[in-house]
């Protein structure tokens, strides 16, 4: 076979665009008790300026010492989970069991709340675990240390393989109680991931717990694209010869074809509402961009020139789509109205750059960008496109995806030697990995 090698150091899609074109002719969440709180307490934060860290103080939870087997298991899973959600939420300044050695607790909150804020706490956040039966059963309660006053209880009970899911719920609670934002727990994270031997679609929780394979092809599956229920998948895959476009519908795992005509069809995007997909298209040996209905009808193309038109992103409020064009020699970020009228360059900095991943207000734009031979994560301001790097050092940075309260990014990094799957703040900076097992690449952030 002839390759035709437009970009060196390509991405995998503007490769896979320009190589084959030649040869081409879940489970149920925990119930939850409603919450029992005083409203004469209120937490006032001003919006208008930085927020400034609220000081949590978290002991350790009670009544998981006394269980054994799967009940502890779940309680030390449901407590772990609690306290790494509120960690890296970027929200708070947590004390936990080991800063309060020096304090004599009592267990009652209205007698401790003196020595809690002796080491500078302003709000106390106590967790009870205890078991019934195959059933975990969690209480949490928010205490405001300055007036001594419970602010926030809530109740769950779940069978033990959910205890995470409980934990990620109740974090949830607690940011949006104390911040008015949303939390990531119940957040999913869709992927590529080859740790089966071939490339299949996965998903994980938003923190690289729970990963679970969602195709079995046995072939290349890429481009995870949610919609914005949540409910399923677009994606890639070359199971049945050439890449075309495919669905899955996560609670039943069911697969069904999108668009599976012609000879390339990849990168696909849901549009807001859902009802439609934008996605790259071969047309007569060139790549263009093409919308159509989610049951693959109503093809419609909307870009014509003689370069690669690639990996559209859809705008949160679906009046725009970002894309990648070589129209100006080197791949770099076009943005149109989502009916192919009114094109405009985004970027200018950098000799490569592709992949635009909106946040979730649609003022930013992250992307890869290559600079000085090396691939970062920047990220550009759609209104000024004035941009900067969140990346730099070694190792190659790809395939940015913004979290859906806009606070972090998850992207694909080689720093290990081999592409994992990293998450850090939106600024840049409180770098985390989530994946460690095979090559994982191709992060997707679900929509809510």
């Amino acid at each position: 076979m002839t390759v035709r090698r437009l970009w060196p150091a390509a991405p995998l899609l503007l490769l896979l665009a320009c190589a084959l074109l030649p040869a081409l002719g879940a489970q149920q969440p925990p119930t939850t008790a409603p919450p029992e709180q005083d409203d004469r307490v209120t937490i006032v934060l001003d919006p208008t300026r930085q927020r400034p860290l609220i000081r949590l103080a978290i002991p350790a939870f009670r009544g998981g010492q006394g269980l054994a087997g799967p009940a502890a298991a779940a309680a030390r899973e449901l407590e772990a989970t609690v306290r790494a959600d509120l960690e890296v939420s970027g929200y708070f300044a947590i004390q936990g069991p080991a800063d309060f050695r020096v304090l004599q607790l009592t267990g009652d909150p209205s007698r401790d709340a003196e020595q809690y804020r002796s080491l500078g706490n302003e709000i106390l956040l106590l967790g009870d675990v205890r078991a019934e039966g195959e059933r975990i059963v969690f209480e949490g309660r928010l205490f405001d240390l300055q007036s001594g006053q419970g602010i926030l209880a809530k109740r769950y009970r779940g069978s033990f393989p959910v205890a995470r899911r409980i934990g990620h719920t109740f974090a949830d609670e607690v940011i949006r109680y104390l911040t008015g934002g949303r939390g990531l727990g119940l957040t999913s994270i869709a992927f590529t991931s080859d740790r089966t031997g071939n490339k299949e679609i996965w998903v994980m929780d938003w923190d690289g717990s729970a990963p679970r394979r969602l195709t079995g092809h046995k072939s290349t599956s890429m481009s995870p694209s949610w919609e914005a229920s949540g409910a399923g998948l677009a994606y890639t895959s070359f199971f049945n010869g050439p890449p075309a476009i495919y669905y899955v519908d996560l609670a039943t795992g069911r697969k069904r074809g999108i668009v599976t005509s012609g000879s390339l069809n990849i990168t696909p995007t849901f549009a807001p509402d859902g009802s439609r997909l934008a996605f790259a298209r071969s047309l007569a040996g060139n790549i263009e961009i093409f919308t159509a209905a989610r049951d693959g009808s109503g093809l419609r193309r909307l870009t014509h020139s003689n370069a690669i038109d690639t990996s559209p992103a859809w705008s949160p409020k679906g009046g725009e789509i970002a894309f990648t064009s070589s129209r100006a020699g080197n791949p770099h970020l076009y943005l149109m109205a989502a009916d192919g009228s009114d094109h405009r360059r985004l970027t200018s900095d950098g000799d490569y750059n592709d992949g635009a991943a909106w946040s979730p207000d649609g003022d930013r734009i992250a992307y890869t960008s290559r600079r000085g031979g090396r691939f970062q994560i920047a990220v550009l301001d759609v209104a000024t496109l004035e941009n900067r790097l969140l990346t730099s050092g070694p190792g190659e940075n790809e395939s940015p995806t913004f979290s859906p309260d806009g606070r972090k990014i998850a992207f694909t990094s080689r720093r290990s030697g081999r592409k994992q799957i990293y998450v850090m703040d939106a600024a840049g900076g409180n770098v985390r990995q989530l994946t460690r097992e095979g090559n994982n690449d191709m992060a997707e952030w679900s929509r809510r």
